[in-house]
């Protein structure tokens, strides 16, 4: 039997141990609810987006080989900026495909109207703003640079994003969207990009948890009359 002095240190050892980890255990359990009560497309904020965005169709179009380009063409994909028609080659530059201008980057007033092809007609612009450069924590993490960020009038701080090198519609950011973020930080314990599910961090703690289970039914064990009356 389980003495005594052994069976208090246990039980303190446990006591501590859920006392460290209690807030953890917390986040963890508010931020699973959370995840499992809500729709993720709404997270995504397709709420605030057109069901299919506006196709363009273009006429007139130059071919790939009246265009200036020095380097051979890797890829070629047609984009639509400002009901305008450019080629995007090789992932690095904008030409126009009627004129076969090269595109430097974006204006404000284009990237308006880029998101106005995704998001609802019934948002009304508050301002856009460039962005050079955002750190690991900001909401455009991870995304081309520079950018526009485009800020709605509404009760959710929506915003859009829209890439200046290519004219290409990012992402949309949202009020609920910030709460998953944060939650997902919580549950992952990744402070920094969010979805590293190997950091030190979350080892240690996900290892203390599985000892203070131990500890728990250790202490049920020398604890219990039950397992006292079946050894005697």
């Amino acid at each position: 039997m389980v003495k005594r002095k052994t069976a208090l240190k246990i039980r303190k050892a446990h006591r501590y141990l859920g006392i460290f980890l209690g807030i953890q255990f917390l986040m963890w359990t508010i931020s699973g609810l959370y995840f499992s009560w809500t729709d993720i497309d709404e997270i995504h904020g397709d709420q605030f987006k057109k069901e299919v965005p506006n196709q363009t169709a273009f006429l007139d179009l130059l071919g790939s080989s009246e265009l200036k380009i020095q380097e051979p063409i890797r890829s070629l994909e047609l984009l639509d900026i400002a009901n305008s028609p450019y080629y995007w080659i090789n992932e690095t530059v904008l030409y126009n495909a009627r004129t076969g201008a090269k595109k430097i980057e974006l204006t404000a007033d284009e990237a308006i109207k880029v998101a106005e092809r995704y998001m609802l007609s019934d948002l009304e612009l508050d301002h856009i703003q460039r962005i050079e450069t955002v750190d690991d924590h900001h909401e455009y993490r991870g995304r081309p640079l520079p950018a526009y960020e485009i800020t709605y009038k509404s009760d959710e701080n929506l915003k859009a994003y829209v890439a200046i090198e290519n004219g290409a519609f990012q992402t949309v950011r949202h009020r609920d969207w910030r709460w998953f973020d944060f939650l997902w930080m919580t549950h992952t314990m990744d402070y920094q990009g969010r979805d590293d599910f190997n950091t030190i961090v979350l080892r240690v703690f996900s290892l203390l948890g599985l000892i203070t289970v131990f500890s728990g039914f250790l202490l049920w064990f020398t604890s219990s009359p039950t397992i006292r009356k079946i050894k005697k």
